[in-house]
């Protein structure tokens, strides 16, 4: 993700987080922690090939061994496509680059496809958070990969910047469910689907 991608990434923010959506200013936050010799972000963006247009975006904070999964959107018309699971290789990757011995993030405890999801790469649950997520006071089931290298790859996304979105063949569970804040997501050909998506909150070191 690059200053270029900024009015997309935006965009695409409201869209699928309205009621809570991260500032231009906390995206800037987390991109001048990706450009230096001790850098601890990773943020990677997938555009269509044939449009360049933005389908979603993702980023991972990297400090001390731990890897903590920032955010994963997925564009509504790139549900379903496997384009959340790409987007997670590319970060376990970058985990698995930064030497992480593990990866956290953040679901919502009624999210039981998304948890499905964070399972096929390996994630366990080892926790609770009541009333992770404002407004709505959602608990956030806390998961853990305790080996980023030894996750399974779904043609990831692999470019900090900028990387085709071409869809691969249709997997309706090779999404995240949610970022962890909206309702839990329907199939995308169900009526009024949330957004395929997940992200946890800001990390308190970085928006504290």
């Amino acid at each position: 993700m690059r200053w270029w991608d900024m009015d997309a990434v935006i965009a695409l923010e409201h869209d699928l987080f309205p009621e809570d959506a991260w500032s231009r200013g906390m995206f800037w936050s987390e991109l001048a922690d990706t450009r230096h010799p001790g850098a601890t972000r990773t943020y990677v963006v997938a555009e269509e090939a044939a449009t360049g247009r933005l389908a979603g975006y993702a980023g991972l904070a990297a400090v001390a061994g731990t890897g903590d999964v920032q955010t994963i959107a997925v564009a509504r018309d790139h549900w379903g496509t496997g384009l959340g699971a790409r987007l997670l290789t590319a970060l376990l990757r970058a985990a698995t680059a930064a030497e992480c011995h593990e990866v956290l993030l953040e679901v919502r405890v009624d999210n039981a496809r998304a948890q499905r999801l964070y399972r096929r790469f390996g994630f366990e649950p080892i926790g609770l958070r009541k009333g992770y997520y404002q407004p709505g006071n959602a608990d956030a089931l806390v998961m853990r990969l305790a080996d980023p290298a030894a996750a399974p790859a779904h043609d990831p996304v692999v470019a900090p910047a900028h990387d085709p979105a071409a869809a691969p063949a249709h997997d309706p569970a090779a999404d995240p469910g949610d970022r962890a804040d909206p309702a839990d997501p329907a199939d995308p050909t169900a009526t009024a689907p949330a957004p395929d998506t997940a992200r946890p909150e800001p990390s308190e070191e970085k928006h504290g």
